[in-house]
């Protein structure tokens, strides 16, 4: 069984045990619903009613639709199996870098690996509309759940026990925009006040919303639980200072001012709340990581469970995606294999002999030497070496029974993270150098499983950094961002294999910085403009 209290399968599987007010499980044992199908009236009757909604939020990170992996979808117009939120924000941030290549034929996947992509690209489109699914659902919860409307209910007894339930939603909204300001930068922006039905949504620059971000997420750092006080795969204090940190970490690409001293403050705040799992660098991306002493340094991670969770998004694809050519699925615990999604060659070379987290072995690392590391034809499965990082199988020798659908949780938030946020605030001027090289050399000594890749101050420096992210923090939608921010994304600084659709790598435009706001949307809705280049 999960970590979590409970997991439900049904209209949006998720963590119900969770979400009781009180300390019964067993009152929250129940399918969360979606609020988009029905009223108010019929929802928002009992308590259990908003744990629903408020499971339902959570719940649309991991899950697709109301009828198993491939049904209805709940963002219309998508394929179901691949509209998933974990799904398309690892394709935006994922195969546009030096990390992954797909050799999948699907219309945008080539002007993904190749940095070509329009304003029409459907896995761009999912992950723009899921964004928005996000926060519609947000903002629908939080006003139906006002002490106004609670009142109005007669449900004046549920105004304290909503407090914390609010911030919870305030911060995935939280996050969501986040995403939207680091993919899409200038974007629709609505909050609970704002029109409903044919209400067109104004646009806020790109800075303004980073600065409502962080205003929010100070307001929400009073109202929600203390770090460490929250379930497994909800928020509290500590997802709340991590995502700031994000923020302050790429403010200089957000707003044109850097933020370092901002990343120091809150990074401190998430590392003295959680401790490094000290083990196989590799059982973090197992299908037993959700166990307490191998998740204690998750911030927020999304659950997901083979039997009961079951979508063609999240780990699911993660494990499927990489799977084929010379790996034998039944070593990674799947009942087969897509063969998609292989590593670029410049991936592999970032990781030194006995570093485990780039771990080159045909049967159990991380990288698996099948076919050639080289990628002549990016149609070619064989071409690039397989990658395993999400793997169904479990660090006790216990595997789940069920080899169709991954039980591996994705981490979104690690402590790991917030070493590499801290040092790397270090070489921009902020925060105490031996404390970043201690943390740095924390991850190191766990990848290597003793002091033989140690670095002292000398090796601190931003190219350092930016392959140090690299190594610990790959395949975990990370990388785009982390190029952005270090002036490698567009430009000829850094050059990767079919980058700009050249096999030696080539610049690109410096608008790819931004993705195009979907075609359909700008013509929806006549408030918004295009980013440039599109």
């Amino acid at each position: 069984m999960k970590y979590i209290d409970k997991i439900k399968k049904g209209a949006a599987i998720v963590l119900l045990g969770a979400f009781s007010f009180t300390s019964c499980v067993n009152d929250l044992d129940q399918l969360p619903i979606d609020p988009n199908e029905s009223t108010a009236e019929t929802v928002y009757t009992t308590e259990e009613g908003y744990n629903q909604v408020v499971a339902k939020i959570y719940a649309a990170l991991a899950l697709t639709g109301q009828e198993g992996p491939a049904g209805n979808g709940d963002v219309g117009g998508i394929d179901e199996g691949s509209s998933s939120f974990i799904r398309n924000l690892w394709n935006s941030q994922v195969l546009t870098t030096d990390e992954a290549i797909c050799a999948w034929g699907d219309f945008g996947i080539s002007q993904l690996n190749q940095l070509q992509y329009s304003a029409a690209n459907p896995f761009i489109e999912g992950l723009y509309y899921r964004i928005y699914h996000q926060v519609s659902m947000a903002n629908e919860f939080l006003r139906q759940s006002t002490d106004e409307m609670l009142a109005s209910r007669g449900q004046e007894d549920l105004q304290d026990k909503m407090k914390v339930l609010r911030a919870e939603v305030r911060f995935l909204r939280a996050y969501a925009y986040s995403c939207a300001v680091d993919l899409f930068g200038n974007v629709p922006f609505v909050l609970e006040e704002d029109g409903l039905g044919t209400y067109l949504p104004e646009q806020i620059m790109r800075k303004d919303l980073f600065d409502w971000l962080i205003e929010e997420l100070d307001a929400i750092e009073g109202e929600i639980g203390t770090i460490g006080t929250a379930a497994y795969g909800r928020v509290d204090e500590g997802a709340v200072a991590f995502l700031k940190a994000r923020l302050y970490l790429n403010a200089e690409v957000y707003t044109g001012t850097a933020m370092w001293d901002k990343v120091i403050t809150e990074t401190n705040k998430v590392i003295a709340g959680y401790s490094l799992y000290t083990g196989n660098y590799q059982h973090l991306f197992y299908a037993d990581n959700n166990k307490a002493d191998i998740a204690s340094g998750f911030i927020f991670a999304v659950p997901y469970d083979g039997d009961q969770m079951q979508t063609y998004g999240g780990t699911t694809f993660l494990a499927f995606s990489a799977t084929g050519g010379g790996i034998t699925p039944g070593d990674v615990g799947l009942s087969g294999g897509w063969g998609g999604n292989r590593a670029r060659p410049e991936l592999v070379d970032l990781f030194a002999t006995g570093d485990l987290r780039g771990e080159i072995n045909g049967t159990s690392g991380t990288i698996f030497d099948s076919g050639q590391k080289e990628i002549e034809n990016p149609a070619k499965y064989d071409d690039g070496f397989g990658v395993m990082k999400f793997k169904n199988i479990s660090s006790d020798g216990n595997n789940p029974a069920n080899q169709d659908f991954v039980t591996t949780d994705f981490p979104l938030f690690r402590l790991a993270d917030a070493y590499l946020m801290y040092a790397e605030a270090v070489v921009n001027g902020s925060g105490d150098a031996n404390t970043a090289v201690g943390y740095i050399n924390q991850l190191r000594e766990r990848a290597f499983g003793n002091a033989s890749g140690n670095i002292t101050l000398s090796n601190l420096t931003a190219d350092f950094i930016i392959d140090e992210r690299g190594r610990e923090l790959f395949w975990e939608c990370t990388r785009r961002s982390d190029l952005i921010r270090h002036g490698k994304y567009t430009t000829n600084e850094y050059l990767w294999s079919w980058k700009g659709g050249v096999s030696a790598g080539a610049a690109v435009s410096t608008t790819k910085r931004l993705f195009a706001i979907p075609a359909k949307d700008i013509g929806a809705n006549t408030k918004l403009v295009q980013n440039p280049g599109y």
